[in-house]
């Protein structure tokens, strides 16, 4: 890691550094973050700031509430967004603005462009963008549910060259240090496997909803846009300290070298599958060379209800999965296509209006 040498980052505060004791937010674990982004910014490097919080920072305001149900979550987040966002805007000398997205936004192609323009604009202006997911409105359906795999979805937005994200430990250990002892910090990280996963546990705080496995998540995501990625100890400031010297104070995940296409990344880790089209377990075509075409002779049975544009998942009878990928056809009219007896009949349909799945828009799942 040299100097400073990123032009565009992406910081992932959580919510037990907006709000450690749970009595509203709180600048004692900020002061370090917000140091580290002006001087990023400061040194050229634009800032995206990805913060969580807002159920944390509301729910004080809720007296004698200790299970709140779905609607009082989202109250506690509606009340809480305005009290996080004033805490972050007296930290700073310069404007910041907010962006309340939902996974229904992220997925949806339009949008998600439209997001990316509303970025750059802000950057463009050397506004600090300061985003969190619109808990106050989401749903289940439309949520992505933790902000780590949000704040990657947004560094491949912003076409970011480093995620850094704030965890309550230095990084990624071979076992949970809360626990053992002897466990050591894993300072690089090349290649995310299942041992990877393995070390990752579960979530060591009880006020937010990502653990260590979902940075882990966040990771595979943005290192496959070519994106660097580091996990550090938010709550330490030495941490930033040691990143404005180009330091190493956490774990460090080395993007790709040739990273995904950005539609296809896009679609892959972002786009959420409305169905699947199921084929022989003995399928063995290769999916990514453009003259394999998915015909309905290869499709044993399909899944979901979905329209002509949206992403489905391409699998195995065995469950194995191949691809995700953009759908030709509705899934009415694939349905109708593979049903007929007449193999010359359905053939001919499908000769009229290509093959089941966009050539150019297939992402290969390993």
């Amino acid at each position: 890691m040299a100097n400073i040498h990123w032009k565009r980052i992406v910081v992932k505060v959580g919510s037990a550094l907006i709000a450690p004791h749970k009595k509203g937010c709180s600048s004692h674990f900020l002061l370090g973050i917000a140091q580290f982004i002006a001087n990023c910014r400061a040194q050229g490097c634009q800032v995206v700031l990805v913060s969580s919080g807002s159920v944390a920072a509301g729910r004080h305001r809720f007296a004698n509430v200790t299970s709140p149900d779905v609607p009082t979550k989202k109250a506690m987040a509606a009340a809480g967004q305005a009290d996080m966002m004033a805490t972050w805007d007296k930290l700073f000398d310069f404007p910041t603005a907010q962006l309340l997205v939902t996974h229904g936004d992220l997925r949806d192609r339009d949008r998600y462009i439209s997001i990316k323009e509303t970025l750059f604009s802000l950057l463009a202006h050397d506004l600090l963008p300061i985003i969190n997911e619109n808990d106050a409105v989401t749903t289940d359906k439309l949520k992505v549910g933790d902000n780590d795999n949000l704040s990657a979805m947004v560094a491949a937005a912003a076409d970011a060259d480093a995620l850094i994200i704030c965890s309550d430990v230095k990084g990624l250990y071979t076992k949970n240090p809360n626990i053992h002892d002897d466990a050591k910090l894993i300072k690089q990280v090349s290649h995310i496997t299942p041992d990877i996963y393995a070390m990752a546990g579960g979530a060591t705080s009880d006020v937010g909803t990502g653990g260590m496995q979902t940075k882990i998540e966040a990771a595979e995501k943005a290192i496959s846009h070519g994106i660097e990625t580091v996990i550090v100890d938010g709550f330490d400031p030495d941490s930033f300290n040691q990143l404005l010297k180009g330091q190493n104070p956490g774990t460090l995940f080395t993007p790709f070298e040739q990273p995904m296409q950005e539609h296809l990344h896009w679609m892959l880790h972002t786009s959420q599958v409305q169905g699947e089209l199921i084929v022989e377990d003995d399928f063995d075509a290769d999916l990514e060379q453009h003259n394999t075409q998915l015909t309905s002779e290869d499709v044993v049975a399909v899944t979901g209800k979905f329209s002509v544009g949206d992403t489905v998942l391409v699998r195995k009878g065995d469950g194995t999965k191949l691809a995700k990928a953009k759908s030709n056809y509705s899934s009415c009219l694939i349905n109708f296509i593979t049903e007929q007896e007449d193999g010359d009949f359905a053939n001919d349909v499908q000769h009229k209006t290509g093959p089941l799945i966009s050539e150019k828009n297939i992402a290969i799942l390993e």
